[in-house]
């Protein structure tokens, strides 16, 4: 699927949106822009939330955020968000997104990689 520069400011806005309800503990925010999917398998917004405070901590809380350019996993459209955990560890967390019949955006999933380190 093809993104124009509307649906990459929109998709950014998303996850901006979803990380400062992560910063407020607005559970319920962080939650509406979930996909049906992702909220058909936590049920609630305080499942969701205990599980990002838990196994996400670095989305749950970054130091730093730094937008990447939007790429295609195995036709998926996903924004690739480089962060700084609160342990100060880096890392790149690749946002699956979604979009939803009313033409709208929503996360489809998160996943954390590593990101190596290079000395110049």
């Amino acid at each position: 699927m093809q993104v124009n520069d509307s649906d990459c400011v929109t998709i950014r806005a998303v996850i901006e949106g979803q990380l400062a309800a992560f910063q407020k503990d607005d559970a319920e925010a962080a939650f509406a822009v979930a996909s049906p999917g992702i909220q058909e398998q936590f049920q609630n917004a305080e499942n969701f939330m205990r599980m990002v405070m838990l196994n996400y901590p670095a989305v749950y809380r970054p130091r730093s955020v730094v937008f990447e350019k939007i790429t295609n996993i195995q036709g998926n459209v996903t924004q690739p968000v480089l962060l700084l955990s609160p342990h100060g560890v880096p890392l790149r967390a690749l946002y699956f997104m979604e979009k939803q019949p009313d033409d709208s955006w929503k996360i489809n999933g998160c996943i954390l990689v590593s990101v190596e380190a290079e000395i110049i």
